[in-house]
């Protein structure tokens, strides 16, 4: 039994080094919304959206209240939409969801999605054909598109797909900087129960509804590995666990709180080190404080295997139920460390291609010049999900082409979105490789039976 004690002495962390939690994710299923006509289901999804989610957020901000806990988002994921798509235009899916998010008060809403890992239904290519549409004329919907696991290979013709949608994407948001890329996930090895935004969808393995938390707390290991400079690495892993735990229970406490309050399942907890564009708030100031001179430099990798792993051993003596992704990220755009790094030129693409071979969860929030080629977009989707079918892991690319801007600009979307230095591609051209299209196939530890 969790006691309200059990927290006390993360004030300081709370008050001082911007621990948080970072969402509560209602995930609903939309199952039970296909009988009826086709032509009624998006309206059919708003009413089971609306009713659900109902008190999500004000129970959120009575926990925050009460328990002074920063929750800085409150969120939705749904039923993968192209399930339930087919004989509907899912543009008007979209706009119902977005329509529903506004009249709960919820930031975002996932689950825009498609899993075509091995091969794509109809409603699957209409639900990533309508991506650009449908993420530049909403405000609160995200998407994810699954194009690889490690039992099934990669989807060489969703890549090649994926690439183009991003285009798009981008150029339908061109005001915005390519904001719409922004909510926008292609995975390998997608999980179910994921929290975070934009990957967050509601998996078929999943109850009809359940309640999913992800903490954060970058800031809070980074001040605690101040205390231990020049001391070898065992001790260095030994305190971020400690630390992680201190963060999961927290978490799990307001997860239990929110499942009773909202009568609702407790899904998971998200143990993930999220980042944000505030000072104090960093993964890669984490990395630093391990004794490199900067991010991205030699050494980098090790290290953020190392955090990694020590997040998620204390993360699960904290809590019966860690799931989701669980984890480091290395958003570029959403850690102050990292746009530092990339703007010095001490961390780059290629780097950062390393770097996710040992985290979580990918190349996140990377911008290339807005003339990148589609081509080289699918092809650096490509090499993400091999990493992730291979080490059968999650593994994840949100990229934004920014439209008019080059190597050197910089694009800013605000608030945990962040701002990102454009950063340099490779010149050399993939098309050819893409063109290819078909399967590549799982790798042999995939037989596992």
């Amino acid at each position: 039994m969790l006691e309200f004690n059990d927290i006390l002495q993360t004030n300081k962390m709370i008050s001082e080094q911007k621990l948080d939690i970072r969402t509560i994710t209602l995930g609903l299923s939309l199952l039970e919304c296909l009988p009826g006509s086709a032509q009624g289901l998006p309206a059919r999804i708003y009413d089971r959206i609306t009713k659900m989610a109902e008190r999500l957020v004000p129970v959120g901000e009575e926990i925050e209240m009460e328990f002074g806990i920063p929750i800085v988002n409150k969120r939705i994921s749904v039923t993968p939409i192209a399930l339930l798509c087919s004989g509907v235009d899912p543009v008007l899916i979209a706009r119902e969801m977005d329509r529903a998010a506004r009249a709960v008060g919820v930031n975002f809403i996932g689950g825009y999605s498609a899993l075509v890992h091995k091969m794509m239904t109809k409603a699957d290519r209409a639900l990533i054909e309508s991506l650009p549409e449908a993420l530049s004329s909403t405000d609160f919907v995200c998407s994810s598109v699954n194009v690889g696991t490690t039992r099934a290979g990669i989807n060489m013709d969703a890549v090649r797909l994926m690439g183009e949608v991003i285009k798009k994407t981008a150029a339908l948001s061109a005001g915005q900087d390519g904001l719409a890329c922004a909510k926008l996930v292609v995975f390998a090895n997608a999980v179910e129960d994921n929290p975070f935004m934009a990957g967050a969808f509601h998996g078929v393995g999943e109850g009809d509804a359940a309640i999913n938390v992800g903490v954060s707390g970058p800031g809070v290991v980074s001040e605690a590995l101040k205390a231990l400079r020049g001391q070898p690495f065992d001790q260095v892993a030994e305190e971020i666990k400690r630390t992680a735990f201190k963060i999961t229970r927290m978490g799990q406490l307001v997860a239990m709180e929110a499942s009773r309050r909202l009568r609702l399942p407790f899904g998971i907890v998200d143990l993930s080190l999220a980042p944000t564009p505030a000072a104090g708030d960093s993964v890669a100031h984490i990395l630093e404080e391990m004794g490199l001179e900067a991010a991205g430099g030699h050494g980098t990798t090790a290290a953020l295997a190392l955090l990694n792993d020590a997040v998620k051993k204390g993360g699960v003596m904290a809590s019966s139920h860690v799931g989701g992704l669980s984890g480091a990220f290395i958003p570029v755009s959403e850690d102050i460390g990292m746009i530092d790094a990339a703007n010095a030129g001490t961390l780059t693409l290629d780097k950062l291609e390393a770097m996710t071979a040992v985290c979580s969860v990918g190349l996140d929030m990377i911008a290339v010049p807005g003339d990148t080629s589609a081509a080289t977009i699918s092809a650096i989707i490509a090499d993400e999900a091999a990493i992730g079918m291979v080490n059968s892991k999650t593994t994840a690319v949100r990229i934004i082409p920014a439209p008019g801007k080059r190597v050197g600009d910089e694009v800013v979307f605000g608030g945990l979105l962040g701002r990102a230095p454009v950063m340099p591609v490779h010149e050399s051209s993939a098309q050819n490789f893409i063109l290819r299209g078909g399967r590549i196939p799982a790798p042999i530890q995939s037989l596992k039976n």
